[in-house]
């Protein structure tokens, strides 16, 4: 009888996907692309304008620069569940779970792997955008809590990729799903334009939108402006965090392997 939790089991399993993450160096280059568009064509470009919605004293930089970093850990975690079918096909996943070891511990060690790559790719992320001057002034605790924020985004949306590859065996449709999910969480979240100058319905849509607390509790820790409480975006942020995990630990021990 396996143990619920193992730890040496999670360990091993983060310490596989970081060993992939590393190898993968087109991977880390790659991450940096897109978020680097954005930060240097779209946020140099509207930053010398000042938008309706933003404080004086903070540039469209500076307001989209915690939003992108909201853009990499989403885009990063959700691609955990490619790695979950890609092992499927190519029987590792069938070899770990005939293994004398609980699927909980297999899910943790996978959540605890995406969620170390997406920090690692969101680290730098935020340099890049402190170097380009989207981030001034940050303090220890400002930092300290835009990681506890990162950390929920990530282990979030980890948990529902995993969900969603727990129930699923081909590749190209987990992506056109995963492009269907994540595209409308992301410009619903408020990341690129203040929620409070948007249409009504579209703000309603933004609140049921996870990401959009992810997004406005960074917002609060790294530049200081935000548009719901800290403690507001803490509370429904760690609710969806836990209902994800739940949720992928589940799917994931029901999942069969021929």
């Amino acid at each position: 009888m396996s143990k619920l939790i193992s730890i040496s089991a999670i360990y091993t399993i983060w310490l596989r996907e970081m060993k992939r993450f590393i190898r993968a160096k087109s991977r880390i280059v790659g991450s940096l692309g897109m978020p680097f568009f954005f930060l240097a064509i779209i946020g140099s470009g509207f930053s010398r304008m000042q938008m309706m919605g933003i404080p004086a004293g903070i540039d469209y930089m500076n307001f989209l620069a915690p939003g992108i970093i909201g853009m990499v850990l989403l885009f990063a975690s959700m691609a955990m569940g490619i790695s979950v079918i890609w092992d499927r096909q190519f029987g590792f996943l069938k070899e770990i779970m005939v293994t004398p070891v609980s699927r909980t511990s297999i899910v943790l060690g996978r959540i605890a792997g995406g969620v170390t790559t997406a920090l690692i790719q969101s680290f730098l992320i935020l340099i890049l955008a402190t170097l380009m001057g989207g981030i001034k002034g940050i303090t220890i605790l400002g930092f300290m809590l835009s990681v506890v924020f990162m950390i929920l985004i990530s282990a979030s949306f980890v948990g529902l990729g995993l969900a969603f590859a727990s129930k699923m065996e081909d590749m190209h449709g987990f992506q056109l799903v995963m492009n269907f999910v994540i595209m409308p969480l992301f410009f619903l979240s408020g990341a690129l334009f203040p929620l409070d100058k948007m249409p009504a319905w579209i703000q309603y849509l933004a609140y049921i939108d996870p990401l959009t607390y992810g997004v406005d509790g960074l917002r609060n820790c790294l530049i200081g402006i935000s548009e719901f409480s800290l403690l507001a975006d803490f509370g429904v942020l760690s609710a969806f965090c836990v209902a994800m995990v739940v949720l992928g630990t589940y799917l994931f021990g029901k999942t069969e392997v021929d």
